[in-house]
C-alpha cells in the first residue's frame, strides 16, 4: 500500500493563494463602492450652484429633459416588457430542459450587441424605411401579435394532442413569418383604398400631426430591442424557480395550465418580475447612443409618438463638452446627471432587494411542500 503523501509542504502556498485571492476581491469591491461614492459626491458638490440659479430657469429647462427620458423609457418599455415575459413564461415553463438550455444563452446574447450599433442602425436604416413605410410598419407591431392569438386558437381546437405545447414554437415562428409577410403585402393595398394616399401624407396633410424621421416610436423599437435581453433573463430566472410541486398541486387540483399560469406562477414570481421591469426601466432611462442616433433629438415637450425628443443623457452627452465651465447651463446639466445617477441607482437597488426576498421566499416554499 502506498503511503499518502504529505502536504504540509503545499498548505502554506495554497493559504497564501486564497488569502490573496481575497484580498484582490475585498479591494475591488471596496473601488467599486469608492468611485460610486466619490461620483455622487462630485456630482452633488458640482450641483449645489443650481440653488442660486431662478426656478423658473431651471425647472424651463429641466422639464423638457425629463419629459423625453419617460417619454423614451415608455415607449420602450411598451415594446420590451410584452416580448421579454412572453419569451420568460414560455422558455421558463413550458419548453424543455435541453431546448431551454441552448435558446435562453442565445437570447441573453442580444445584450452584448453594443448601444451604438443598435443606434446606428434605427437612425441609418429603420427610420427611412419606417419614414417611407408607415403603415406597414404599424401593421407589423399590431397584426402579428394579434395573429399569434389566432394561431393558439387554431391550435386549441385542431391538434392539441398531436402537438404538444412544448413544441409549438415549431410552427408558431413560422406563422408569425407568415403573418408578418401578410402584413407587409397587405398594408399597402388597404392604404391605398381606405385613404387613397400615403399614411404619413394624410396625418400631416389633413389631421396636422407632425412626423418626425426619428422619433419616439423608432427610440422604443431600438431600445426595447436593447433591452429585451435584461427583463427576459431576470424574468425566466424568477419563473424558473417557482417550485414546481407549487404548480404541480395546482393542476392536481384540477386547474388548467392557463389558470395554473395565471394563478400560481405568477403571482409566486410577481416579485422577480417587477425588478426585472425595474431594471429595463432603469436601462431604459439611462441609455445614450441609442437615443442620440435613433431620435431626432429636439427639445419639445410632446406626447405624439411621431415626434422626437430630447433625454437627460442624450442632453449631458450634447451640451456638456459645449457648456461653459462653472456656467449656470454647466451646473444644471451636472444637477441632471446627478437626477439620473440617483434614478439608476434607487432603481437598481431596490430590484436587487426585491429579487433577493423573492429568491428567500421560494426557497422556503419549495422546502417546505
Amino acid at each position: 500500500m502506498t503511503p499518502p503523501r504529505k502536504l504540509q509542504g503545499t498548505q502554506p502556498l495554497r493559504q497564501f493563494r486564497d488569502r490573496l485571492a481575497t484580498t484582490v476581491i475585498v479591494v475591488g469591491a471596496v473601488a467599486v463602492l469608492a468611485a460610486i461614492l466619490a461620483i455622487g459626491v462630485f456630482l452633488v458638490w458640482q450641483s449645489l450652484p443650481v440653488l442660486f440659479i431662478p426656478l423658473e430657469t431651471t425647472v424651463a429647462k429641466l422639464s423638457v429633459l425629463a419629459w423625453g427620458t419617460l417619454k423614451a423609457a415608455l415607449a420602450t418599455l411598451l415594446f420590451a416588457i410584452p416580448v421579454a415575459l412572453c419569451a420568460a413564461v414560455y422558455t421558463a415553463l413550458y419548453l424543455p430542459a435541453r431546448w431551454r438550455l441552448r435558446i435562453k444563452p442565445a437570447l441573453e446574447m442580444m445584450e452584448a450587441v453594443p448601444g451604438v450599433v443598435v443606434g446606428f442602425i434605427a437612425g441609418v436604416i429603420l427610420a427611412p424605411w419606417v419614414g417611407q413605410h408607415l403603415a406597414s410598419a404599424l401593421a407589423l407591431l399590431v397584426w402579428p401579435p394579434a395573429s399569434a392569438l389566432l394561431a393558439g386558437l387554431l391550435w386549441q381546437a385542431l391538434a392539441p394532442q398531436r402537438l404538444p405545447f412544448s413544441q409549438a414554437w415549431l410552427w408558431l415562428i413560422p406563422w408569425l413569418l407568415a403573418m408578418g409577410w401578410l402584413a407587409l403585402w397587405a398594408a399597402p393595398l388597404i392604404e391605398h383604398q381606405l385613404l387613397g394616399a400615403d399614411l404619413r401624407h394624410v396625418l400631416e396633410t389633413r389631421l396636422g400631426v407632425d412626423y418626425a424621421t426619428r422619433n419616439a416610436l423608432i427610440v422604443g423599437m431600438a431600445m426595447g430591442f436593447a433591452v429585451v435581453p435584461g427583463i427576459y433573463a431576470l424574468a425566466d430566472d424568477a419563473l424558473a424557480e417557482v417550485p414546481a410541486s407549487l404548480m404541480e398541486g395546482a393542476q392536481a387540483l384540477g386547474a388548467d395550465r392557463w389558470q395554473t399560469l395565471w394563478r400560481v406562477a405568477l403571482p409566486a414570481a410577481g416579485p422577480g418580475i417587477f425588478s426585472a421591469v425595474l431594471i429595463g426601466a432603469g436601462r431604459a432611462v439611462g441609455e445614450t447612443m441609442i437615443v442620440l442616433m435613433a431620435s431626432s433629438n429636439a427639445a419639445l415637450i410632446s406626447a405624439n409618438p411621431l415626434e422626437g425628443m430630447r433625454t437627460i443623457a442624450a442632453a449631458v452627452a450634447i451640451e456638456l463638452p459645449e457648456a461653459a465651465p462653472m456656467s449656470a447651463t454647466y451646473h444644471l446639466l451636472i444637477f441632471a446627471a446627478l437626477v439620473l445617477f440617483l434614478f439608476t441607482f434607487l432603481v437598481n437597488t431596490l430590484a436587487e432587494v426585491v429579487r433577493l426576498r423573492l429568491r428567500t421566499r421560494l426557497q422556503r416554499l419549495g422546502g417546505g411542500v
